[in-house]
């Protein structure tokens, strides 16, 4: 038994190892906490329509915090996103084959979350 509890260890480890710095964006906005959850809910669905090859997006929220799962390109990450009052905080961990792709990703995220957290009542 204790061996199988010992392979077991081993595996996570490896699989911890294989693991990337996690991707982490701050997307600052001026909607409010209840606003900016309104708009992630409301789009992430739309969200493996972003994911070159198209993916799979699972979420759920836990308070101000949305856990997410993303597959895309035969990998797995997961992550979650922080809703407060003035920013959004996006946080991935990705594998390290997709963890090539960070800083696409990250640029992605400010683009897309830039836009989807805008204030459209605020005149230019």
């Amino acid at each position: 038994m204790r061996r199988n509890n010992v392979a077991c260890i081993e595996n996570r480890r490896r699989y911890i190892g294989h693991m990337s710095s996690p991707v982490v964006v701050d997307l600052p906005h001026s909607l409010g906490t209840e606003e900016a959850k309104r708009r992630m809910r409301e789009s992430i669905g739309k969200l493996p329509d972003h994911i070159p090859g198209g993916g799979q997006v699972d979420s759920r929220w836990e308070g101000d915090r949305m856990h997410l799962r993303v597959g895309a390109m035969g990998q797995e990450g997961s992550g979650h996103i922080d809703v407060y009052d003035k920013k959004v905080t996006v946080e991935l961990a990705l594998p390290a084959f997709l963890a090539l792709f960070a800083d696409k990703i990250s640029g992605v995220l400010r683009k897309r979350g830039g836009e989807l957290l805008e204030d459209k009542t605020k005149k230019s």
